[in-house]
């Protein structure tokens, strides 16, 4: 088990159910399980707790699609506001710390790869899609991706690019159909 502290929070992270998950499943305030179709499918353990406190919050995934076709899980932590962001396989999911409570949860295409903090937002990059919340959890934009493509960060603004084309709008707002083209 991998054990990161952020600010007042301490989170466990494991392949597997530890050895003392029944402790931690009576102790803790709010505990998810997440199935998928496959038994064989990976599996996230997340607990969450406030510094050497028993964990409040259990996330347990099964996930598809998962590290052998080069998805792993991903955690987001964003102090000031107590918010988490959770993605693996197909889904991503979100909690408020305070309480716990679960925010929000989505079904993305394809597979999750990554979480990105950038000044006030929070930016998800999956296989086909890109979306952005801000730091108190509310989406802001999504968006269809084909791949390849890749973004920068600049000011405000983002830059996107999509099979050899390339945008750039403000991160805030997103993508729309007057794309600026900097061909």
């Amino acid at each position: 088990m991998l054990r990161i502290t952020l600010g007042d929070y301490t989170l466990a992270i494991a392949k597997d159910m530890p050895s003392i998950y029944n402790e931690y499943h009576k102790r803790a305030k709010l505990v998810e399980f997440f199935e998928s179709e496959n038994a064989t499918d990976a599996q996230f353990f997340l607990a969450v707790a406030r510094g050497s406190d028993w964990p409040f919050l259990i996330v347990v995934q099964r996930y598809h699609p998962g590290p052998v076709s080069g998805f792993f899980p991903g955690v987001m932590l964003v102090p000031e506001t107590d918010l988490l962001f959770i993605g693996a396989g197909d889904r991503i999911v979100s909690y408020s710390l305070d309480s716990p409570k679960k925010l929000w949860e989505e079904k993305i295409t394809l597979g999750f790869w990554r979480w990105e903090r950038y000044q006030e937002y929070v930016i998800m990059s999956a296989e086909i899609e890109l979306a952005v919340w801000d730091i108190q959890g509310e989406k802001r934009w999504s968006s269809f991706v084909e791949p390849p493509w890749s973004y920068t960060l600049q000011g405000s603004m983002m830059h996107l690019e999509v099979m050899g084309k390339q945008f750039a709008f403000p991160l805030e707002y997103g993508p729309s159909e007057r794309l600026r083209w900097l061909e």
